[in-house]
């Protein structure tokens, strides 16, 4: 046995039983992994156990949890060479689906023990580390409003039924958007900038495809006139995340550039990897290479941008 890592386990994540859980992944990665488990509590969460586990000299740190644990624990080796691996046990598992790694236990494991890694970015917003994405607007309001209790009893539909009652108090707020070569002033009721994001997080998937690894972001503004269009404009941001092909309606734009600084009138909320916070405004910069995750085959897709149609739209060149 040549391998070890450093399990970071979550016992309050997800809803199956956790001991059973963590004995699985145990039976299938230590006839080749020698594990030295770590256990989150109330005191101690996944990030600060991760810190621990650098200091103390790791070469592989597997995390186990939902995304909340997922991305702390990955926020603490950012800028590393530690190999990360990801064994989901959430909600949503929107960390594990935006890298196509699986989200059963046999199936995470197995990636871990192939022992194929790649190299990926990361971003920093307002001063906090971000693996997957951040929602301004619509979005954040929607993970506010799906709480711990709802997501436990009803898993990803919380967030789904969290996003039509939103609907009801939908609104619109003026945006400036600067990026190092243009500013962009438009109208918008959801801005997403995205690092990484599964096809279910629709409001990143303008461009309908997310390059993990290319030192840039993702940015999607949706800016619908009525309750109806943003119907229509979430079902259609759907349908180009499950075709692969990019948005074309006129109250959806797409751009992508290595930082954003967005400022919001009035200011909005902002949900980074799914923790809401109060900021305005938002600075988010690329981390070009950041993360050293265990992952299978992700197929690559091209870039492209689209703002023509955003309503009030003014772009000026820097």
């Amino acid at each position: 046995m040549n391998r070890s890592a450093y399990l970071i386990f979550n016992p309050a994540a997800g809803q199956g039983d956790p001991e059973q859980e963590l004995a699985q992944i145990r039976s299938i990665l230590e006839p080749e992994i020698k594990l030295e488990i770590c256990l989150t509590t109330e005191e101690i969460g996944a990030g600060e156990l991760a810190t621990i586990a650098v200091k103390a000299g790791a070469n592989t740190i597997i995390a186990s949890g939902g995304d909340g644990t997922l991305s702390a624990a990955a926020a603490a080796v950012i800028g590393t060479d530690i190999g990360f691996g990801i064994i989901s046990r959430g909600t949503a598992n929107a960390f594990a689906n935006a890298l196509g790694i699986p989200d059963t236990i046999p199936g995470a494991c197995e990636v871990i023990l192939q022992g194929i890694t790649r190299t990926i970015d990361a971003a920093e917003c307002n001063g906090y580390p971000m693996v997957l994405l951040a929602g301004i607007g619509f979005e954040a309001e929607t993970v506010e409003r799906a709480d711990r209790d709802a997501k436990n009893r009803l898993g990803v539909m919380a967030y789904v039924l969290a996003g039509l009652q939103e609907l009801g108090n939908l609104k619109s707020f003026d945006v400036e958007i600067e990026t190092e070569d243009k500013i962009i002033k438009t109208t918008a009721s959801a801005v997403t900038v995205a690092n990484a994001a599964p096809s279910t997080s629709v409001l990143a998937q303008g461009n309908a495809g997310i390059i993990v690894d290319d030192g840039l972001l993702d940015m999607t503004i949706v800016a619908p006139a009525t309750k109806a269009a943003a119907l229509a404009s979430a079902f259609h941001l759907f349908q180009t995340a499950s075709s692969g092909n990019a948005a074309d309606r006129d109250d959806i734009g797409y751009l992508r550039a290595k930082q954003f600084k967005i400022t919001t009138n009035p200011p909005q909320k902002i949900a980074i990897d799914g923790e809401v916070i109060e900021a305005a405004p938002v600075e988010i910069k690329c981390i070009p290479s950041a993360l050293n995750i265990f992952v299978p085959t992700i197929e690559e897709v091209e870039p492209l941008e689209k703002l023509e149609g955003l309503p009030n739209l003014v772009i000026e060149e820097k």
